[in-house]
């Protein structure tokens, strides 16, 4: 393998740095919202996993042949992850935890602890969802690659070598990956994910629950040269410590005794008749004490003492279910300042359905560039075609009108117009994108004609092709219809209609192939890519792209129009005489290339746009159908606000795996 040139290796170091300070500003901010609902952050402890789940020590401690392995000292508190990560030789830690134990403040404390201390010879350390990745279809290197440039556009710029940066910052070992979720991965893809990552040494860190990895490691074999760590319980002694503090003072007579008190003496209390309530098991977990803080603590007409009632809560799976239905309806009565005030109800399910989408798409991340995809395919492409038919048809109609001051005339052509434009831009959707099974990603680019880098990849050839051949298509149709509008109108007969038909069908389909074929072009070599840091916020990739469409917008409609315009005559000329005795008219050559301009622009961005999609699906269809709010972009950020989502780049998660859960139940169940 040839072995990078120093200027390459210089380079990748640079855009390592790059990476580091986008994921510790990115985790920051996380971490921030994080301690503004918690007093102090509650313990996290592990211990070392049971020996069945461990590699040989010597593997593990990179010890050579005949060296007997001691085992390690892994036991250790939050702060001390980072510390305990660099005590593995191998530099591979697996963390187990059953569900809200704390694996995911685990992550995030060790990458902002393992980038405070890092020297530039170390990796970054990267979070990824492993649950999203297919062991069978796509190996562990591209598919870091690929979510590395999905958080991290910038990364997506190629490099010498016709590959990416994100591809080179992973083949250099400069990315430490931290797969979170192993567990969340389906059943059949467990076994070849882990033998997919013992087929490789990379330094890694993977969190999962006990029961799923126990299960994957009884199929083949345990994570090579991995040293395991469990979380364990919080005990009565941390909730005495942290709820009271949490909570209002309910208890006049004594000032210093507050609602959780006296639930916490009766957990410590034996049962004098039957089994323990089940509370002191639920909150041995920091996901269901931060819930049950969240809908008891400092709400008035909330008493936690209802919590022992075993009657109502036999078991320890209703209350935590009772938990969970409750966080969303106390989130929501809060009233945050200067905030949009939000229906509980509604809110429940609008959180429903983006949670099922999120279960169906098998990722914990909600991009606003996918959630269209909680439609079918086919209703997904329907609803486009159909709003880019409606539209382009206005705009048709309405400057038709203008120009010739006949409505019956603009609305025949208006019609027309949109029912082919329909078919057409769905069309190009369909083969596009739900064919190939390819996102309408957010663009990576921004146009501009100065400063374009070296690497830039210059894709003039194809657009100049696809764009060719579909605007031929539809200018043979649009052609072929007006042609055999114009011979019934003029009463003549069969033969002549169908000439006419076909002479126009080409006069316009050669007009519309170099039209769209040389404006598709000309996008090609304005694009240049974005800069690395540019994903820090949902928001702010969402504020890119809209810049990005309506730039598009802006160069689409005076080039296409112009290029119609001009080309109608140019055409009309090259065919005289070849095709019979054809009439030029400047002013229809005018109103047509005005009217194509504008409206090929718009078919454009709504069809094959992150932005576009956005507005069609999230913006109108998904709202009109009652599934999401009108102003989503707003209610995510409040969500994000009040602690129910997260931000992790250019997507947004749920604060909580089991919420998610919940609510994707829960929204299943209403609709069965």
């Amino acid at each position: 393998m040839r072995q990078p040139v120093p200027a390459a290796r210089t380079a990748l170091a640079d855009a390592a740095e790059q990476l580091a300070k986008a994921v510790a500003a990115r985790w920051q901010r996380e971490e921030e919202q994080r301690r503004v609902q918690d007093p102090y952050p509650l313990p996290v402890r592990w211990q070392a996993a049971r020996p069945a789940l461990t590699d040989h020590w010597a593997n593990i401690r990179r010890l050579p042949p005949g060296v007997p392995g001691e085992p390690l000292d892994l036991g250790g508190r939050l702060a001390d992850i980072a510390k305990t990560y660099r005590s593995v030789p191998s530099g591979r830690l697996v963390v187990l935890g059953r569900s809200g134990s704390g694996k995911t403040v685990l992550t995030l404390r060790f990458v902002l602890d393992h980038l405070a201390s890092r020297t530039p010879a170390e990796p970054v350390p990267v979070i990824f969802s492993i649950g999203a990745w297919d062991p069978t279809a796509i190996t562990l290197r591209d598919w870091l690659a690929e979510r590395l440039t999905r958080d991290h556009p910038g990364t997506a710029a190629p490099v010498p070598g016709r590959t990416s940066l994100a591809s080179a910052l992973v083949d250099s070992g400069r990315v430490l990956p931290v797969l979170d979720g192993f567990d969340e991965m389906a059943d059949g893809l467990r076994r070849p994910a882990l033998e997919a990552l013992n087929a490789t040494t990379l330094p890694l860190l993977l969190t999962s629950r006990p029961a799923e990895y126990a299960a994957a490691v009884a199929e083949t074999d345990v994570l090579t040269s991995a040293a395991p760590i469990e979380l364990t319980d919080l005990t009565l002694d941390d909730l005495d410590h942290y709820l009271p503090r949490t909570t209002r003072k309910s208890d006049r007579a004594d000032p210093t005794v507050g609602a959780w008190e006296s639930v916490l003496k009766r957990l410590r209390e034996p049962s004098p008749d039957g089994p323990p309530a089940p509370l002191a098991a639920v909150l041995s977990t920091p996901l269901m004490v931060a819930l049950a803080r969240t809908v008891y603590s400092d709400t008035p007409e909330h008493d936690p003492a209802e919590l022992l009632d075993t009657a109502r809560f036999p078991d320890a799976r209703t209350l935590e279910e009772h938990l969970l239905d409750d966080f969303l309806p106390t989130v929501y009565r809060r009233r945050r300042p200067g905030a949009r005030r939000w229906d509980p109800d509604r809110v429940q399910r609008w959180l429903g359905h983006l949670a099922h989408h999120l279960t169906e798409l098998r990722t914990p991340d909600l991009a606003w560039w996918r959630i269209g995809h909680g439609l079918r395919d086919s209703t997904r492409t329907l609803v486009t075609a159909l709003v880019t038919a409606l539209v382009i048809g206005l705009v048709d109609t309405a400057l038709s009108t203008g120009f010739s001051g006949s409505l019956t005339g603009g609305l025949v052509d208006g019609t027309i117009v949109a029912v082919l434009a329909g078919l057409l831009f769905g069309l190009v959707h369909w083969f596009t994108f739900t064919l190939t099974g390819k996102d309408v990603g957010p663009s990576a680019v921004r146009l501009r004609i100065r400063g374009r880098p070296d690497t830039t990849t210059w894709s003039a050839g194809p657009r100049l092709l696809i764009g060719a051949l579909g605007g031929a298509l539809f200018g043979f149709a649009y052609g072929f219809l007006v042609g055999l509008l114009r011979a019934y109108v003029g009463d003549l007969g069969a033969s002549a209609t169908l000439g006419l038909g076909l002479v126009n069908g080409i006069v316009f389909g050669l007009i519309f192939g170099g039209a769209t074929g040389l404006t598709f072009c000309l996008l090609g070599l304005l694009e240049t890519p974005l800069d690395i840091v540019s994903a820090v916020s949902p928001g702010s990739v969402l504020n890119t792209d809209r810049r990005t469409a309506l730039t598009q917008l802006a160069v689409w409609t005076p080039v296409f129009g112009v290029a119609v315009g001009v080309g109608s005559g140019l055409v009309i000329d090259l065919l005289q005489g070849s095709l019979g005795q054809l009439a030029a008219d400047p002013v229809a050559s005018a109103l047509l290339g005005a009217i194509s301009g504008l409206g090929g622009a718009l078919g454009y961005t709504l069809t094959l746009t992150a932005w576009g999609q956005w507005c069609v699906l999230s913006r109108l269809w998904l709202p009109l159908t009652g599934r999401l709010p009108w102003a989503l972009a707003a209610f995510l950020d409040d969500a994000y606000q009040r602690g129910v989502l997260r931000r992790a780049g250019a997507v947004y998660q749920f604060r909580h795996a089991r919420l998610q859960s919940r609510l994707a139940q829960t929204r299943r169940g209403r609709r069965g």
